[in-house]
């Protein structure tokens, strides 16, 4: 045992303290475990497993080969969250899309006779320039989707 060490004003540490230099130095001299409690036979293992090398090792430019990796990945974490949001924007849609086709079906009958009176009749000639409008709103907002799909994918 190591007499060098002070004793531990706590008796229970003292106390482990003395199991462990009892553990190291049985494993040391190979003496038989037998005759040890479990506390010291708990510690023997624990010294035994420290001693030996770790099963695998890293290569030596370990970090250099990671750093290179991380350096050529295409997926940048700004490009990560744009998908991310851009994932749950469309998600959120579908569930808006979804639930307004639910309420449509249930309660379409009692209001959809009141929105109908709002709406020009069908031969009516500003049918005509409103579908002409709704169309240019919709080929702009594309045309606008694609153009900032098309930049994003360069830079």
């Amino acid at each position: 045992m190591n007499h060098d060490i002070p004793p531990f004003d706590d008796a229970a540490r003292e106390c482990e303290w003395q199991a462990q230099e009892r553990a190291l130095q049985a494993e040391r001299l190979g003496l038989d475990p037998a005759s040890d409690d479990a506390r010291v036979r708990r510690y023997r293992l624990l010294a035994r497993s420290l001693r030996e090398p770790m099963p695998v090792m890293l290569p030596a430019d370990f970090a250099q080969q990671m750093a290179a990796q991380v350096a050529a990945s295409p997926t940048s974490p700004r490009a990560t969250e744009g998908r991310l949001v851009f994932t749950l924007t469309g998600l959120l849609a579908v569930t808006l899309l979804v639930a307004g086709g639910i309420v449509l079906a249930m309660y379409g009958n009692t209001w959809l006779p009141a929105f109908r009176s709002l709406l020009p009749a069908s031969g009516a000639p500003a049918t005509g320039w409103v579908m002409t409008l709704g169309c240019c709103l919709g080929a702009s907002w594309l045309l606008g989707v694609w153009q900032q799909r098309a930049q994003g994918s360069a830079a």
